[in-house]
């Protein structure tokens, strides 16, 4: 588009011509209009009652058509479609679009958007383009972007960057745009409209450039020239007065080269708008017209002397360099939907199509939302083959009874770093696809987890096989944008809390016993609400299985009752469930434990889903990279949302045992609901399924599905002096209250003969847990608190026996246990709840100390007999 400085210029000239126009082609009765002697006259159709005009004062005044815009498309990768206008209609309105529509299954292609004339220029979006670019050349050459790297110019216009030669390809088509002005207040109709170009003939085979040709040009000669560019030649052209037209004309090489296009030639004439077809020659005389197209370059203002004068750069949008032959890539998406809810798996599938004489390799594919899709792992199962065989199948691997517990690398599905994530390698039949050859694969889409109108960008890179024209031009890109309207379904909250209780009975052997509870367990309560609109056509929700993916914990069994087993949510209806989460196991624990993540699957349904396989795992590896690719990606050390943040805060200096009282309270769970949602469209049923992810970093703080939104950074005053450094940072009451873990072991009910003995004692078992890995002191007091009558109320009238207050010290992990004696006088109902347990680490201050009074009642029942 022509910038301001541009448009006032062509203003004030148009302004002019107006003037000049009027005084000219309509004269006064007594004025003369001159004449050359040497020009044919013809007869035109009276302007003015008296008014005749030279072929000279034709060709003079024709020309004033305002050549303002022009516009040069490369279709380096021409997939021109127009995707759905009806739909990008609606969602520039702002208009939801109808959830009923999302769920056709029937088999639509659609090509990549790739660029238009069509399309606006945005520079943020280009710059988008750019940075997306980059990234996957890096990928594409092991980290590093090439010092010649320049980003990939499709469509240039006056706002893109014009000083270097932009680069096309052979046998492919060029496209320039000019816009016309019709100033005047009569009809022009143009005819023979063609471009007017220079061509050098060059051959690229030789390394060092190759050898200069003739140059050529269709100034003269049009026909005898098609065999070294195909010149297109719009036959009628015609603009109506004071219209302002777009005209799009094509040059298809045939030869390698240097192009220059110099202008544009045409007939020009006048005539009425609406003429038949053929009366064209018959009512006009048309003259032979020609306009040069100069472009001025931008300003240079970078040094002195440029700054001090006014010079502009050049502008070689008109001078392409013709490049040998290169492979040309078409993108075809095969039931890609328009429409998701949140967190919904669809299956779709991509196509794509060497549609050039020359073989391609390393295709990748980089995306903006790389959590939005996913083509699978390495090892995934790619059945059925096609998408009709796929149509009423699951988008999961779902099997009748598998390993509940599975462990599996992230380097399995592509995770190895942040630009890894953003890129895909696409895998080819011998690493590469050649001419006329097309690949289908699967790609597996999830609805993004925030509800509105979501745009996606797609950039497929593949390089050629044969040796490389230049370093600048090694590779070829193809973009796609999509729109995905995501509504919401289900909103999942879930939060952890320590057990207080450990039954034996359940283990074995004693071994087992002090072996998991030295690695500790942990209760998982999920709360699942269906925040979906009934409008939408949504009948209910069901939970069919809730999984956990860690590197520490896993799900151990649902604690829900038999009956609440097939969890059925309406619309605005809330579920709860409960499970207990154990350690992994220490066989589980492998040398490259820490580089693996232990998958358990609890199925609420009929079928199991394996969550460790494509594509459930797969989008639990990329979840929250989002926010990761628009700031640039990680470190190549690993993948986001693999690096947990701390939860240390970054002010404040570390005394040594904050981080390691914080590890205490510090959960690495991540929580995977699996749902199905029965769908109402045209009196049929439609099953839809889908993830939503919860991720559990801190023992008594609930996490949520959805997304928090970020919060505004507030200006910070800027400071001239140096900060006084922070006091040291000391761990908090309640983080202190996570070091020890007590449980009571005793008898629920517990029969003594009172008239024959009038003293009960009943052996109870206090068990003490390091949950640190540092040592740590512990103080048991079993006196009880006070000794009002409310605290004999609570408590009941009990004594516990022996020594009364105990001073220990557990190592790292260590559990330790406490044998005691509690004396009844009486039956009833008892609370043994009373002890209270102090712990601090070893070797650090006494304020540190906290009370470990355990929240949970332990009642036992005294019955006498």
């Amino acid at each position: 588009h022509a910038n301001c400085d541009h448009e006032v210029r062509c203003a004030k000239r148009l302004s002019k011509i107006r003037h000049h126009c009027h005084r000219h082609y309509y004269p006064r009765e007594d004025e003369s209009i001159p004449r050359s002697a040497h020009a044919p006259r013809h007869r035109f159709k009276p302007l003015a009652p008296k008014g005749r005009i030279s072929s000279q004062a034709l060709t003079l005044f024709f020309f004033l058509l305002s050549v303002s815009q022009i516009y040069l498309l490369f279709p380096f990768e021409l997939t021109l479609l127009t995707f759905m206008p009806m739909l990008f209609c609606l969602i520039c309105m702002g208009l939801l679009i109808r959830l009923t529509s999302m769920y056709s299954t029937s088999c639509e292609k659609q090509a990549a958007t790739h660029v238009s004339l069509e399309q606006e220029f945005d520079r943020d979006l280009s710059q988008l383009w750019r940075e997306l670019e980059e990234r996957v050349v890096s990928v594409a050459n092991r980290g590093m972007v090439p010092i010649t790297f320049q980003p990939s110019q499709c469509c240039l216009n006056s706002q893109t960057d014009n000083l270097r030669y932009p680069l096309a390809v052979v046998e492919e088509p060029i496209i320039v745009e000019v816009v016309f002005r019709n100033p005047l207040k009569v009809p022009l109709a143009l005819s023979a409209l063609s471009l007017l170009w220079k061509f050098t003939l060059k051959g690229f085979s030789d390394p060092q450039g190759g050898a200069t040709g003739e140059t050529v040009s269709n100034e003269k000669e049009t026909t005898a020239l098609n065999d070294i560019i195909d010149t297109q030649v719009i036959p009628e052209f015609t603009i109506s007065p004071e219209e302002t037209k777009v005209a799009r004309l094509k040059l298809l090489p045939h030869k390698t080269g240097e192009l220059h296009v110099l202008g544009v030639v045409y007939n020009l004439g006048t005539g009425e708008v609406g003429n038949s077809e053929g009366s064209l020659a018959e009512d006009l005389m048309c003259v032979r017209g020609q306009q040069n197209l100069e472009i001025q370059g931008p300003r240079l203002n970078m040094t002195k002397e440029e700054k001090t004068s006014v010079r502009y750069g050049p502008d070689r949008r008109l001078d392409p360099i013709i490049t040998p032959p290169m492979p040309l890539l078409e993108v075809f998406f095969i039931n890609f939907p328009t429409g998701l809810l949140c967190g919904e798996i669809r299956k779709a599938w991509v196509e794509f199509v060497n549609v050039s004489a020359a073989p391609l390799t390393g295709l990748r594919v980089g995306s903006t939302h790389p959590e939005f899709f996913t083509f699978g792992s390495a090892a995934s199962d790619l059945t059925p083959v096609t998408p009709t065989a796929a149509e009423h199948c699951s988008a999961y691997k779902t099997v009748a009874m598998p390993p509940s517990v599975a462990t599996v690398s992230p380097a399995a599905f592509g995770v190895t770093s942040g630009d890894q994530l953003v890129v895909t390698e696409i895998p080819l039949s011998r690493g590469v696809l050649g001419p006329g050859e097309a690949l289908q694969i699967p790609l597996w889409l999830r609805g993004p987890d925030q509800e509105g109108v979501h745009e996606i960008n797609f950039l497929f890179y593949y390089e050629m096989t044969h040796l490389r024209f230049s370093e600048t031009f090694s590779h070829r890109v193809l973009r796609h944008t999509a729109f995905i309207c995501a509504s919401r379904s289900l909103s999942v909250r879930a939060m952890a809390s320590r057990s207080n209780t450990l039954h034996g009975r359940e283990r074995e052997t004693e071994e087992q016993q002090e072996a998991e509870e030295k690695n500790g367990s942990m209760l998982v309560f999920v709360d699942v609400e269906n925040i979906n609109t009934s409008e939408a056509g949504v009948r209910e929700f069901h939970i069919v299985q809730v999984s956990s993916s860690s590197r520490q914990w896993r799900l151990h069994k649902c604690i829900n009752p038999v009956g609440d087993k097939d969890s059925k949510l309406a619309s605005r209806e809330r579920g709860k469930l409960c499970f207990k989460a154990t350690r992994c196991r220490m066989e589980e624990a492998t040398s490259d434990a820490a580089e693996k993540y232990t998958f358990a699957d609890l199925n609420l349904g009929n079928e199991q889903i394996v969550s460790s396989t494509t594509p459930c795992a797969d989008f639990f590896f990329r979840r929250g990279l989002h926010s990761e690719a628009r700031r640039g990606g990680v470190s190549a050390g690993g993948a986001s949302q693999m690096q947990r943040k701390s939860l240390t805060p970054q002010s404040g200096t570390d005394d040594g045992g904050t981080s390691i009282v914080k590890k205490c309270s510090e959960v690495e769970l991540d929580i995977i609901v699996l749902w199905k949602a029965y769908v109402v469209e045209d009196n049929k049923q439609l099953i839809l399924e889908g993830q939503l992810h919860v991720a559990l970093q801190t023992i008594g703080k609930e996490s949520c599905s959805l997304s928090q939104k970020e919060e505004t950074q507030e200006m910070v005053l800027l400071k001239f002096k140096p900060d006084v450094p922070p006091p040291v940072s000391k761990p908090s009451l309640e983080q202190l209250s996570h070091l020890i873990k007590t449980c009571l072991h005793y008898p629920e009910s517990y029969d003594h003969p009172f008239p024959q003995k009038s003293l009960c004692t009943v052996p109870v078992t206090l068990t003490l847990s390091n949950c640190s890995l540092a040592q740590v002191d512990v103080i048991v007091d079993l006196r009880h608190k006070t000794t009002s009558p409310e605290s004999l109320e609570v408590h009941g009238s009990f004594s516990w026996l022996g020594q009364t207050q105990y001073k220990l010290q557990l190592q790292a992990q260590e559990v330790y246990r406490l044998f005691l004696k509690a004396c009844f006088f009486q039956a009833g109902v008892y609370n043994l709840g009373t002890p209270r347990v102090f712990a601090k680490l070893a070797q650090t201050s006494a304020m540190c100390e906290t009370s470990q009074q355990s929240a949970m009642p332990a009642l036992i029942i005294i019955n006498s007999i």
